[in-house]
């Protein structure tokens, strides 16, 4: 796992959905699913991040049980093929046990903690946890998000829920902090959290930005379609990089590595 101010990391966003956002459906095969997360990690990816359940605006719920049908078997297979971590993307514990117990490494949790019982499972098997925020639910989190102050406020809970995963047993350096980009936030509130990125990684916990292919960068860009937001995305991941950020999360890891890297041997030296 990446270190307090050193190189930006990707992790690399492996959906096995039917109706995720960018790439639903693509890779409800266990097998195609397993094959994409072992060319993420070749093409320099050092985290592979499964989920199960869309976090889309206005995505439904998927059963416990489902998720972990669809989520296990390709964990199971990528920590056979890859030497890099596993990250499981859910709010669920159960989900998230599973997960663990079938050899995930990280847990990404979009509710932070929302049940302590995912952060005494990180505390009792010492796997690093990403506490992301969110107004609302990914069914109403686009609705009308509101902020007084978008910045403080969503850094205020962020530092809230860190010090609360402190208290359940996960060690400080096991803490990545996440603004949500997208969740529950317009086109200005993005853009606000991006320019003041830089606040959030000052804060002492290390942080992770997800933007890859997003809406509000189809708004700034004119492309409808996610798959044609790549240079849009590129131009955050360089943002996230220079400002010291320790993971992007992205699709397109091929592409976005290049970035990365670049941006690293600026801002560090090769």
């Amino acid at each position: 796992m990446p270190e307090s101010g050193g190189e930006t990391i990707l992790m690399g966003v492996l959906n096995v959905t039917p109706d995720s956002f960018s790439d639903g459906g693509q890779y409800l095969d266990e097998d195609k699913a397993i094959e994409r997360g072992v060319q993420m990690a070749s093409d320099g990816a050092g985290i592979i991040d499964v989920g199960g359940e869309s976090t889309r605006p206005g995505a439904e719920t998927v059963s416990v049980a489902e998720q972990i049908e669809r989520v296990v078997p390709v964990i199971k297979g990528l920590v056979k093929e890859i030497k890099v971590p596993v990250s499981i993307d859910s709010k669920d514990y159960e989900v998230v046990e599973a997960a663990v117990d079938a050899g995930a490494g990280m847990v990404n949790d979009i509710t932070a903690l929302a049940d302590e019982r995912i952060g005494e499972l990180a505390a009792e098997r010492k796997v690093p946890v990403v506490l992301m925020h969110m107004q609302e639910t990914p069914a109403t989190m686009q609705v009308e998000p509101k902020y007084g102050d978008v910045v403080g406020e969503v850094l205020e809970f962020l530092l809230e829920r860190a010090g609360k995963a402190e208290k359940l047993g996960i060690s400080k350096e096991k803490i990545f902090v996440d603004p949500g980009i997208g969740f529950g936030k317009t086109l200005e509130h993005n853009l606000e959290l991006l320019r003041n990125i830089d606040r959030f990684v000052a804060s002492g916990y290390k942080v992770l930005v997800g933007t890859s292919r997003k809406s509000f960068i189809g708004k700034i860009t004119g492309k409808e379609n996610p798959a044609d937001r790549i240079f849009g995305t590129a131009a955050t991941v360089a943002l996230c990089a220079a400002k010291g950020v320790s993971i992007v999360r992205v699709h397109d890891v091929a592409e976005m590595v290049d970035v990365v890297k670049v941006c690293n041997a600026v801002g560090r030296g090769i």
